[in-house]
């Protein structure tokens, strides 16, 4: 379970440490360093306004108009000097918990999309919603990280400062705070600590997972409007909340007794000082003002020995944070590391042609294998179709060539990524322009409006272009686009890019047969070499060979001019 652990501030020295010692350290450490300085005037400024304090009561009650006016007037002097050293403080440390975000998420990303870790982090189940712990998790971390770190650092510089205050007045009076806060922070922590922090772990998975659950409902909207799931769509997201709803009234439980105690060791702090030193004061030893000096030393003080019992519940918060995107980082670290060991994975080395060397093929977990040694070559120009019975690994062998998945034996070889284009059944819309969408995913690519234009004809979308306002306005391309029209923009991508090899898992089952055999003759006329999963027998003639696998490990290889379509198939 979650919880304050010796580990957590290991976990967040790993985690924020990089930064400080990256190109960027110069900047960021003399950001801190103000940050440092503008934190101590602020603390030398607290205790000269709380003597201040005492001194202009202390006059009233002697009725010294003189000195009253004298403090009065220093107290208004440094002032002008205070407000901006409090707002600068502020905005350096902004600045600074601004700039480390954007290093730490530049990071992280970088690293989400290497070696497409995004995907292969979908095999892993126990790090949920990547999208919030690099979205809202690095923000919280680095906020927070600040934040703490100087409220810690001016509650000892508070400390310090306030203690010489309050031992000139009465030294048994601090004893007796340090033992008062002592206690309080042993039962704070021992109580609440634990099960706060469990708590706040949990929530932040439960609101993630509400929101995405909301997101996925825009996502599918026409899909469950036509399956009329709208009941069942409810529901999912009636117990999403549900989940959110029974931790966060678990967590709202906790934070009452938390206050309870808070609430009451603050109101203690107000009168505590005043019962201790009133004696003195009655008797004459001691100025009146100096109970209200003795006051504000006293709870600035216990403010600083207290910090840790105040901020339970951000504290908590935090190492939650700490957690997550810990987890997140370590995964994606352990993901790189296990790309060169761990199960046995199928060599692959960059060449002019598709050539299977006795590849054994398994799903990424090694749980199943789909095809035993593999020994096949799909030379430039002589596309190879793919068939056989649902399940039998079509897609899984599209995936291995594409470089997706790679557990198994043998060795493969293949051209470079860039020189291969997938195009899946659902092919993906990217947000924004036409433009962007025909160029994806080589959006540096310059190309002409008159060539987008005739690419657009080519796969009979000719009036798309004004449908969308032009090739740079904007067009929500999911929504508003047929599956068939999608997969001919897809089309329209190849005969852009003209990859090498390009890779279609039934990319045309949702045209019919003319738009079909349209879009495969264009194909045919460029330098593209096809390599098609699909049902339809009418494209066995844009291709040389049939690749059949037939479950169970088996596949049979055949020319494309003598293999016959069975029912089976079809």
């Amino acid at each position: 379970m979650t919880r304050f652990h010796p580990k957590t501030l290991k976990r967040f020295i790993a985690l924020a440490a990089p930064y400080w010692f990256s190109d960027e350290k110069s900047k960021a450490r003399w950001l801190l360093v103000l940050l440092v300085l503008l934190l101590a005037g602020d603390t030398g400024f607290n205790v000269f306004f709380n003597q201040q304090s005492g001194e202009f009561t202390s006059a009233l009650a002697a009725r010294d108009s003189t000195r009253f006016w004298h403090s009065i007037r220093a107290f208004f002097t440094w002032l002008l000097i205070a407000v901006p050293i409090y707002a600068y403080y502020y905005y350096v440390r902004d600045t600074l918990a601004l700039h480390w975000r954007r290093w730490l998420t530049e990071k992280y990303v970088n690293q989400y999309f290497a070696d497409r870790g995004y995907y292969h982090l979908l095999a892993n189940p126990d790090i949920d919603n990547p999208d919030q712990r690099i979205s809202e998790d690095i923000a919280a971390f680095t906020q927070q990280a600040l934040n703490y770190l100087l409220v810690f650092a001016g509650g000892v510089l508070q400390l310090a400062a306030f203690s010489r205050v309050l031992w000139s007045i009465s030294s048994y009076l601090v004893l007796f705070l340090v033992l008062y806060a002592l206690i309080g922070t042993t039962v704070t922590f021992g109580i609440f600590g634990k099960k706060m922090v469990a708590l706040n772990f949990n929530q932040r998975r439960r609101e993630a997972d509400f929101r995405f659950g909301m997101v996925r409902i825009r996502e599918n909207a026409e899909a469950i409007a036509l399956y009329h799931g709208e009941k069942q769509e409810e529901s999912l997201v009636s117990r999403l909340f549900g989940k959110l709803f029974a931790n966060y009234s678990k967590l709202i439980n906790w934070s009452l007794r938390l206050n309870f105690f808070q609430y009451s060791n603050s109101l203690l702090t107000t009168v505590l000082p005043s019962v201790i030193i009133a004696p003195r004061v009655l008797s004459g030893e001691l100025e009146v003002g100096r109970i209200v000096e003795a006051t504000g030393a006293f709870a600035a003080i216990l403010s600083a020995l207290a910090l840790p019992v105040d901020n339970l519940d951000g504290l908590s918060r935090f190492a939650a944070g700490i957690e997550r995107l810990d987890a997140f980082a370590h995964r994606l670290e352990q993901q790189r590391a296990s790309r060169g060991g761990g199960q046995q994975k199928i060599i692959t080395r960059e060449g002019e042609q598709i050539a299977f060397e006795d590849v054994t093929l398994m799903t990424p977990n090694a749980e199943r294998t789909l095809a035993e040694t593999l020994r096949f070559t799909v030379p430039a120009g002589k596309g190879l179709m793919i068939v056989g019975a649902s399940g039998v690994g079509k897609s899984s062998l599209l995936r291995v060539m594409s470089g997706l998945w790679d557990t198994g034996m043998g060795a493969l070889e293949r051209p470079r990524r860039e020189d291969m284009l997938f195009l899946p059944q659902h092919p993906y819309m990217v947000t924004g322009s036409l433009r962007v969408q025909l160029n994806y995913p080589s959006l540096g690519r310059d190309v002409t409006d008159a060539e987008l234009r005739e690419v657009l004809n080519e796969v009979n979308l000719p009036e798309l272009l004004e449908r969308c306002g032009g090739f740079d306005a904007e067009f929500d391309f999911e929504k508003v686009l047929s599956a068939g029209e999608r997969q001919r923009l897809a089309f329209a991508r190849v005969l852009l890019n003209q990859p090498r090899f390009v890779l279609l898992d039934e990319a045309t089952s949702a045209l019919d047969r003319g738009n079909e055999a349209a879009l495969y003759r264009k194909l045919k006329a460029t330098a593209t070499t096809p390599v098609s999963v699909s049902h339809h027998p009418a494209l066995i003639r844009y291709h040389a060979q049939v690749l059949e696998l037939k479950g169970g490990g088996e596949w049979e290889l055949h020319t494309a001019s003598t293999f016959r379509f069975t029912e089976e198939l079809v």
